[in-house]
């Protein structure tokens, strides 16, 4: 081994040293994902509401069910408040029937999601827009013993508020909206309501963001989130769903499981860069030529019919929705090049002038796809609606 080949393996593991230590003392960046899980210390987590819970409730039982509603439920001996806190929470027709026969009864479920549109009970939910660029969100609760505070919150969110509610048989709680700089509301709506069935409630609110980490930890938001609770009156079991959760724990292959892992995942990386050294010293040629193979042929396009079939005979319509409105996205993004951050007026006149479509047509288009983002399930019809008016789109564009 001659001087200079000495020199590039010394100058090799020097690099790999130098990374391997700048990998390990580096700041870890903040995680904003919004996973609304229990052990999950990040900003969108909930660990120090579930930690807290014992805390505004001392005498009540806090019991975690990590299992469907549906399955939970089927026996009748369970009584308690049921409390789901979940970016989009979607329940089955059975499921949600067992949810209205455990109210029915005198039990309590406290649902903050904000996916609340619910055609059993007669609610929708809309998006309420900023009407200026300056204007801030506020957050209120109807009570007396809350003085008329007004909360607000620093990160980008979805203010999504009622559009349809029952005022025969709801109770409004409490509502949301945006101020100017000069604090006059420009825009309110809703978000927080009773829904009182049988001899129990339900409870609606479209605000999840309140009990996580990072919001209870700002203060004074720690008091929005416990006016919220407050309106439980001291249950005598809370039932913690981890069921519904975006950030629920899952594995699904033994190679997440290393690579979620800072250990293993070193200790992986580590075996790789040895094995390239052995390939470099003992690498030598001392098998029999490789016979040459004809390259696989390319089955994407089979596949990805393959998997359009199944969802359609699924009727999965409503996931065949969602991946036409991300892939128009995500077309508005890369073809006309267009940040589609916030869905609003400015957005809408942008598009038409880069599209050459209407305002009106634009507008038209991403109404009905608010609407189907609000529904649980879809008809074929509405899908087949929104192909065309998307084909449409693309086509004129």
């Amino acid at each position: 081994m001659t001087k200079t080949v000495k020199l590039y393996i010394g100058i090799f593991i020097l690099a790999v040293v130098v990374m391997l230590y700048h990998e390990q003392t580096k700041p870890k960046p903040i995680n904003w994902y919004p996973s609304y899980t229990k052990k999950h210390k990040i900003p969108f987590g909930t660990y120090v509401l579930h930690e807290e819970l014992q805390t505004l409730f001392p005498k009540t039982e806090i019991k975690n069910i990590a299992i469907p509603p549906y399955v939970y439920l089927k026996n009748d001996v369970h009584n308690g408040t049921y409390l789901f806190i979940d970016n989009a929470i979607n329940f089955g027709e059975d499921e949600f029937n067992q949810l209205l026969t455990f109210v029915e009864k005198g039990n309590d479920v406290f649902l903050s999601t904000k996916g609340c549109s619910i055609d059993t009970l007669n609610l929708k939910t809309k998006t309420l827009y900023k009407k200026g660029a300056d204007d801030t969100p506020f957050f209120k609760l109807y009570n007396t013993a809350f003085n008329n505070k007004e909360y607000s919150f620093d990160r980008s969110f979805s203010n999504i508020v009622f559009s349809k509610i029952d005022t025969t048989k709801v109770i409004i709680l409490g509502q949301s909206g945006f101020v100017n700089e000069e604090g006059e509301r420009t825009k309110t709506g809703v978000n927080f309501i009773k829904y009182p069935f049988g001899k129990g409630n339900f409870y609606f609110h479209t605000f999840p963001e309140a009990f996580t980490n990072y919001q209870i930890l700002t203060n004074p938001n720690q008091a929005y989130a416990a006016g919220l609770l407050s309106f439980l009156d001291n249950p005598k079991t809370i039932l913690w769903d981890s069921y519904y959760k975006t950030g629920k724990s899952q594995i699904s292959s033994p190679m997440h499981y290393i690579l979620n892992s800072k250990s293993l995942k070193w200790a992986y990386y580590i075996m790789l860069i040895g094995v390239l050294f052995f390939i470099i010293f003992e690498g030598k040629r001392k098998q029999r030529s490789v016979q040459i193979l004809k390259p696989l042929k390319n089955q994407t396009l089979a596949f990805t019919r393959t998997i359009a079939n199944m969802y359609y005979e699924k009727a999965e319509h409503k996931n065949i929705a969602e991946h036409k409105i991300q892939y128009l996205l995500e077309y508005i993004r890369t073809k006309l090049r267009i940040a589609t951050v916030e869905i609003n007026d400015s957005f809408y006149k942008m598009l038409a002038a880069r599209s050459g479509k209407s305002v009106e047509s634009i507008e038209k288009l991403f109404s009905f796809i608010e609407h189907v983002h609000q529904k649980n399930q879809i008809t074929q019809s509405t899908l087949e609606e929104l192909n065309k008016l998307i084909e449409n789109f693309k086509t004129e564009s």
